[in-house]
């Protein structure tokens, strides 16, 4: 069921690894790099509450959520395709502005898919399975991750393909790195398309009785009767457990994108010893090939610890492990002003990989047991805000801060996203999760 968020975070993580990367190589400087960035929130903000109102009220002989993950892939991998090579259409845009435009379609394209896949887990699972769900797709998650993180290395260490290019432009490692991904976001959707059914809304109003909320019948998924302004009175409807998760989410992706915008320069800058300027030497790109590595680490780490995310919740409450999780993600953060060289990065990434399995599942595990099947795919879209928001304000002013505060030096950038993985723990334990006691006592 969760086979294809393999693909789409495969996608994700050659994105958050070498997006900055290519920025540079068409000629963006360090401190604007934020901005460009602004695209994959802002597309968020916009399509996924979009995305999961129609996939709540549209019911096709295809199913209720596959067409839009299925369409989300096809567009994903076109900007895959494309954006390393941004520089064919040099004669008609500047490739930089091209490469941007490719990063909106990939993002639009990533959040049409991913959307319709966190409703169709919370559609098919009952309460007391939607943590167990939500881990079982953290780890997916975190093997795409692995394999997306780690791909341009390892064409480059185990199959020779070029990791600079003579002319300054993107080397070949990152150009096939990303058509490799194109073809397995593709191919990971088809495996969920082929082999998951989903309940026909006779089949969900069954589940309805059960739980003794609102009737819902097909006629209810009849895109007329349910019209897309009905998402702001949603918004102001969410439930008690959604709006004290939402400030959780905040500070935890407002670390997320500072980590994932600044971690090359950073890296470079700090560990490496490198200036400000550099984006296209031997040593930066192996700079940012490490930094694949270790984004590798995490996602590989919270793969293992996703596993053990429902056990540890049932003993501890979803909440707890939730907090503490944050709290270990904080320490992995700061850690790295600390480090002495590149190898002891990879102790920072154990504990960011534990904060980031956490992130992936408690939060939803957690709403899933708050709302309606009904409205399952629009809230968790409005959901959503609460991500995106906190990334679009860090996009607008974390440039600022590197270049005007930090003198161009982005590891304090870094360093912010460890104090707001702090705060995000903090907040976590002030959620109602209404379902942490029936875990313990299942």
């Amino acid at each position: 069921m969760s086979f294809g968020f393999l693909g789409i975070q495969m996608g994700f993580a050659l994105q958050n690894a070498n997006a900055s990367r290519i920025l540079q190589i068409f000629g963006a400087d360090v401190h604007e790099l934020s901005w460009f960035w602004l695209i994959a929130p802002l597309m968020g903000l916009i399509v996924q509450p979009i995305i999961g109102h129609y996939s709540d009220n549209t019911w096709t002989r295809f199913g209720r959520r596959k067409p839009f993950f299925l369409l989300g892939a096809v567009l994903a991998s076109v900007g895959m395709i494309f954006i390393p090579q941004a520089d064919f259409m040099i004669a008609i845009l500047p490739a930089l502005w091209v490469g941007a435009g490719m990063l909106m379609i990939m993002d639009a394209s990533f959040n049409i898919a991913m959307e319709p896949f966190r409703a169709l887990v919370a559609d098919n699972l009952s309460d007391e399975q939607t943590t167990k769900g939500f881990s079982i797709q953290t780890a997916l998650i975190g093997i795409g991750a692995v394999i997306g993180s780690w791909l341009p290395w390892v064409l480059t260490n185990w199959f020779g393909v070029a990791q600079t290019s003579p002319d300054g432009s993107v080397p070949a490692n990152l150009l096939w790195s990303f058509v490799i991904g194109a073809g397995v976001l593709i191919g990971s959707i088809l495996v969920t398309i082929f082999t998951t059914k989903e309940y026909s809304p006779e089949e969900l109003q069954q589940f309805e009785d059960a739980k003794g909320h609102h009737k819902i019948t097909a006629d209810d998924g009849i895109v007329h009767k349910a019209k897309l302004s009905d998402i702001f009175e949603d918004f102001k409807k969410m439930p008690e457990t959604m709006r004290q998760l939402s400030w959780v989410q905040f500070f935890s992706w407002f670390a997320l994108f500072g980590m994932w915008v600044f971690a090359v320069p950073a890296i470079a800058q700090h560990i490496y010893g490198l200036p400000s300027t550099d984006s296209s030497s031997e040593t930066y790109q192996e700079a940012g090939n490490w930094v694949g590595i270790l984004f590798g680490v995490y996602n590989g780490i919270s793969a293992i610890f996703a596993f053990l995310l429902p056990a540890i919740a049932k003993k501890f409450s979803r909440k707890k492990t939730h907090a503490y999780s944050l709290f270990i993600g904080g320490i992995g953060l700061l850690s790295i002003y600390f480090m002495p060289n590149e190898d002891w990065l990879i102790l920072s990434m154990v504990f960011i990989g534990i904060a980031w399995a956490s992130i992936l599942a408690m939060p939803y595990a957690m709403l899933a047991g708050s709302i309606t099947p009904k409205k399952m795919g629009v809230y968790m879209g409005i959901f959503n805000f609460f991500i995106v928001v906190p990334q679009i304000i860090n996009g607008i002013i974390g440039g600022p801060l590197v270049k005007y505060a930090y003198n161009n030096e982005a590891i304090y950038a870094l360093m912010v996203s460890g104090v707001s993985f702090i705060i995000a723990g903090i907040l976590a334990f002030k959620i109602n999760d209404k379902k942490d006691l029936t875990l313990k006592h299942d």
